[in-house]
């Protein structure tokens, strides 16, 4: 009963561990520039079938390095052309906006490479587990949750000691003071959705390299993404890194006792916090923390 315990806290923590990174993206676009993206999880499809494309030349290893970094591409792009038309007008634009997107991304690939899933080669040094009492650990899994970790830190370090980083901590709460300073606003949200767009291409490499390519991959991850940046409280990414972790643990858990409930305890939680603390665990109105 221990082992399964341990089982199913460990998926609990690699699966928070998803849920954090594609919540941060989203927190950052929203906290930013007002935007609900519903076309995250299209971007981390995105992420992991441009992996796919590129394995074969670059490697796993230079694939997981490029890829993000293209679908950033692709998401600065969207941003530009698209999206900062409605910068300013009622969400709800940009929110049909991007939930059209969404649907336009998965179609795509299933155009362009087909609707079945196809498999993700991880290195082979990488899928063996590291003892046999606890085979469910493997390489790949403790090297996802140390990417998601030193991602994560990086990115908090980006947002607390460089320039751009107190730029974008400073619009999130007055975005026209910092216009009236003189920051090229425009540019400014430009790069923090590129960047929020980068944590779901990554997302999407390392999700495919323990559950595979499908073209509606990210739409399982979108919703509890969501429901992390409201338990963990919107405007902080410390709360949002926090509220992955607990939903992804307690559905772990809640697979042990009551397996039928594990996706469903995830609202349950957000219920709860919601009730007794409406702002989440460390919101602080709309602060980057």
């Amino acid at each position: 009963m221990l082992q399964l315990i341990f089982f199913n806290v460990t998926n609990g923590l690699i699966i928070g561990a998803f849920y954090a990174l594609m919540a941060i993206g989203l927190s950052l676009i929203l906290n930013l520039s007002g935007v609900i993206n519903f076309a995250h999880g299209g971007f981390l499809v995105i992420g992991g079938y441009l992996a796919y494309a590129l394995t074969p030349r670059l490697g796993f290893w230079g694939a997981l390095i490029v890829a993000p970094f293209l679908t950033a591409l692709i998401g600065f792009a969207v941003e530009r052309l698209l999206i900062r038309r409605l910068y300013g007008r009622d969400p709800l634009y940009s929110l049909l906006l991007t939930f059209g997107l969404a649907f336009i991304i998965e179609d795509g690939t299933r155009q362009i490479w087909g609707a079945n899933g196809l498999p993700f080669s991880v290195p082979a040094a990488l899928t063996s587990p590291l003892s046999y009492q606890f085979f469910f650990i493997t390489g790949y899994r403790m090297f996802m949750v140390a990417m998601v970790a030193v991602v994560v830190a990086l990115l908090f370090v980006l947002l607390r000691y460089t320039r751009i980083g107190v730029r974008i901590r400073a619009g999130t709460l007055d975005l026209e003071t910092v216009a009236a300073l003189g920051v090229n606003v425009r540019a400014l949200r430009s790069l923090n959705f590129a960047v929020g767009i980068f944590l779901a291409g990554l997302a999407g490499v390392l999700a495919a390299g323990q559950i595979g390519l499908e073209p509606t991959m990210g739409d399982a991850l979108l919703m509890p993404s969501f429901i992390a940046i409201i338990v963990g409280g919107v405007g902080s990414l410390t709360g949002t890194l926090l509220g992955g972790l607990l939903i992804g643990v307690a559905s772990g858990l809640t697979a042990v006792i009551f397996p039928s409930a594990s996706e469903a305890v995830i609202y349950v939680m957000m219920a709860i916090v919601l009730l007794v603390r409406p702002r989440g665990l460390l919101g602080e109105e709309g602060m980057l923390t």
